[in-house]
């Protein structure tokens, strides 16, 4: 059975062939993120073209205000706290808590969701299946 295209974004994997990983290592540790330049399995270039990360700031830019907003009125219904410095602090320890969530993820979702020039290919994971 192929793997699905949200299983395959979950797990970092190939939008191509969803076998090879994206990053190397976990999204949260004392190691920098580093992305593959191309994917391990099937050989696709994650970059299509020059400055094509860039598009994923947008998609970092909407988790970053779900991820306020939902926080901001968390916190207000929580705290019912009228000090400016309570949403502040707890705003700024959220944008830095999911940092490295959104820069996986913004582009993970660029590769698998909002890229009509990559197109899955089963055959990766069948020949998988017969080794």
């Amino acid at each position: 059975m192929a793997t699905s295209r949200f299983s395959a974004m979950i797990h970092s994997k190939c939008p191509k062939c969803r076998v090879g990983n994206v990053f190397e290592g976990a999204a949260y540790g004392f190691k920098k993120q580093k992305m593959h330049e191309h994917c391990p399995h099937c050989g696709l270039k994650f970059e299509i073209e020059p400055g094509y990360f860039y598009a994923a700031m947008y998609v970092s830019y909407a988790f970053s205000v779900a991820e306020v907003v939902t926080l901001g009125l968390a916190t207000g219904l929580l705290t019912k706290s009228e000090s400016p410095w309570v949403y502040v602090l707890v705003l700024l320890a959220a944008i830095l808590i999911f940092a490295p969530f959104n820069l996986r993820y913004s582009r993970l979702v660029l590769l698998h969701y909002l890229s009509p020039k990559i197109i899955y290919n089963p055959s990766y994971q069948d020949a998988l299946k017969k080794d």
